[in-house]
Formats: structure tokens, C-alpha cells, sequence
């Protein structure tokens, strides 16, 4: 026979009001209060009705997020921001990912409808069309680190060309003018506007522009091995290399160990994100910082408003600001 929601209540000596409140979110409990009708429910062995709970409520108690890949530090450094922002305010996070083209997209738009309070999406694909037709107008969207032509959801995105800039500018002060930058995928918004950044940089050094040193990469650390091998064959090669993403600099740096190349004294090397893996490589990899956790945790607390505001509020579009974390691949000393 299943437990029901009046023993947890006897048992944890509240009233089956106060239970149907720790489960449903429906109105603030102390802590102390909820933890002691969890553990009676646990102790009971009590599994709340979660699909009758949400079809009375017309809530799930989830958020969806749809990202184009799992692999690499940086999505999980966003999936990690965004399940502790979501698990602190008592939501579950749904995650999809591998959404590598418009019927993709419009698939998983369907099967998270109903499924989900509130929806992160982050796709080089997304558009405002698929959007408006395969989601209800009520459903509250953050786009993160998309660029959609609309305001009407809300967007999380980088200040890649800021950033990338920034990095161009920090190796040119170290003297080096043969910069080379291997690019990100063609067509990805990040990688275009990460380009723009490194080559308003050289411009604005006066440095003359040598489509040479700008090679192909698609953010994978195997691009970034192959890149080297195109950089090292032009005459006279880079003495520093700019990677657009820390995946890329990482296979970089193999790629250059593997020639007998060294880092940075015959070439200088940096990258973009500053996963928490680049300060752990010898040498430490110089990089881009973005705050890749604090990524989801941002996006996680915007939808979240949403939510509270049944999706009536004013639309948000904030922009991140970068900044670098120096360390020794680019040439300096200790990490600042």
C-alpha cells in the first residue's frame, strides 16, 4: 500500500498542509521544517504524485537547458553553474544536447514543452522563427550565448570581441607582430565575432593583415593540432598563436611539445574561456577569462525571474565582460 502524504505529515509532526508546501515549492517553509518532512518522507519511503502535482499546478518544478554538445570542460562548467543555481531553488534541470540543425532544434523544442517551468537554450542554430512556432509565447526562454534578431526573450551572451581583442593586444605588447589565430567553427557567431576581435586589434597596431596566419579550427582540440602543422609550414611563421577557445589551445601546445617547439620562448600561445584545466598545464595556459560556471549560474537566476514573473517582465539582454587571466605560455611570469 503507498504511504500517503497524512503519514508524512504525523510523522514529521506538521500538517499535511505544511508537506504539500515542502513538495510543491508553493510557499516558503524553514529549513528546519523541510528538512524534517524530507527525512520523514525518505524514512516512509513517501513518492509524491509528481505528474498530479503538475498538472493541477500547471508547473514541473524543471528547467530545460539545450545545449549543442556535453563533451568538453566548458559545457560541463556551464551544466555545473546551472544544476546548483537550479537545485539551491528547489528545481531539476533537464539537459539535451547534440541539436546540430533546425529540425534537431524543433524536436527537442516539442519534447521539452509541458516537460519544463522554463527553458535555457544555447545553439549556433536557433532562430526567432523555431522559436515562436514550436514554443508557447507563456514559456519563460533565456538564450544563452545565441544571437537572435528579437527581444522578445531574454539573452545571456560574451563579450567575445572585447575579450579577443584584449588577448591581441596583450600578446602585440609583448612584442610579437607574426600573431596567428586559429579560428572557430564556420558560421559559429563566437568564433566570428572572436576573429573581428583579434583583427581590429592588428589593425589598430598598424600591423598588416596576413590571411596566412589565420587558420581553420572548429573547437575541438584535434583542429588545434592540425592548425599548427599549417601555421608552422608559412614562411616567416608566427611567433605567437592565439587559440579561439582553450580546447584548441590545448592541441596547440601538443602539437608544438611534439615539434620540439617551447613554450613561450619560440612561441608564445593563449586561448579563449579559461577552462580550470589551462592553469593546471605546464606551462600554465594564458587565456581568455570568462567565468564559464558563473555562465549557467547567470542564466539559471534570469529564467528564474522569468518564472516568477510568469514571463511579464521586461526582457533582459546582458552582455558578460571578459577579462584575462595572464599566465607563463604567453611569456609572463606567474599568473595575475
Amino acid at each position: 500500500m503507498s504511504v500517503t502524504i497524512r503519514e508524512v505529515a504525523s510523522r514529521a509532526g506538521v500538517s499535511i498542509a505544511t508537506v504539500s508546501r515542502v513538495f510543491n515549492n508553493s510557499d516558503p517553509v524553514d529549513e528546519g521544517t523541510r528538512e524534517r518532512v524530507k527525512k520523514a518522507a525518505t524514512e516512509l519511503r513517501y513518492i509524491p504524485n509528481v505528474l498530479g502535482r503538475s498538472l493541477s499546478m500547471r508547473r514541473t518544478d524543471s528547467i530545460g537547458l539545450l545545449l549543442p554538445d556535453l563533451f568538453g570542460e566548458f559545457f560541463s562548467e556551464v551544466i555545473r553553474g546551472c544544476d546548483q543555481t537550479a537545485q539551491r531553488n528547489h528545481y531539476q534541470l533537464l539537459v539535451s544536447s547534440s541539436h546540430n540543425n533546425r529540425k534537431q532544434i524543433e524536436t527537442a523544442l516539442r519534447m521539452m514543452r509541458g516537460r519544463v517551468d522554463a527553458l535555457v537554450i544555447m545553439s549556433p542554430h536557433i532562430d526567432a522563427e523555431t522559436l515562436n512556432e514550436n514554443l508557447p509565447r507563456t514559456l519563460p526562454v533565456l538564450l544563452l550565448d545565441c544571437r537572435v534578431e528579437s527581444n522578445g526573450f531574454d539573452s545571456l551572451n560574451i563579450d567575445n570581441e572585447e575579450g579577443a581583442a584584449a588577448m591581441t593586444k596583450h600578446l602585440l605588447s609583448h612584442g610579437h607582430t607574426r600573431i596567428a589565430i586559429i579560428k572557430g567553427t564556420e558560421g559559429n557567431v563566437d568564433a566570428a565575432e572572436r576573429l573581428r576581435g583579434y583583427c581590429n586589434a592588428m589593425q589598430g597596431a598598424g600591423v598588416p593583415p596576413d590571411g596566412r596566419l589565420q587558420v581553420a579550427g572548429d573547437f575541438t582540440e584535434a583542429s588545434g593540432y592540425e592548425a599548427v602543422g599549417a601555421l608552422l609550414a608559412v614562411s616567416p611563421p608566427p611567433t605567437a598563436i592565439f587559440a579561439s577557445n582553450d580546447s584548441m589551445a590545448i592541441g596547440a601546445l601538443s602539437a608544438l611539445r611534439d615539434r620540439g617547439i617551447q613554450i613561450p620562448e619560440q612561441m608564445a600561445l593563449a586561448g579563449f574561456d579559461d577552462v580550470p584545466v589551462g592553469s593546471y598545464l605546464s606551462p600554465a595556459l594564458t587565456s581568455v577569462h570568462v567565468g564559464i560556471n558563473n555562465l549557467g549560474i547567470k542564466a539559471i537566476e534570469t529564467v528564474l525571474h522569468a518564472v516568477r514573473n510568469k514571463n511579464a517582465h521586461h526582457k533582459q539582454q546582458i552582455i558578460l565582460s571578459t577579462s584575462l587571466k595572464i599566465r607563463e605560455s604567453c611569456g609572463c611570469t606567474g599568473e595575475h
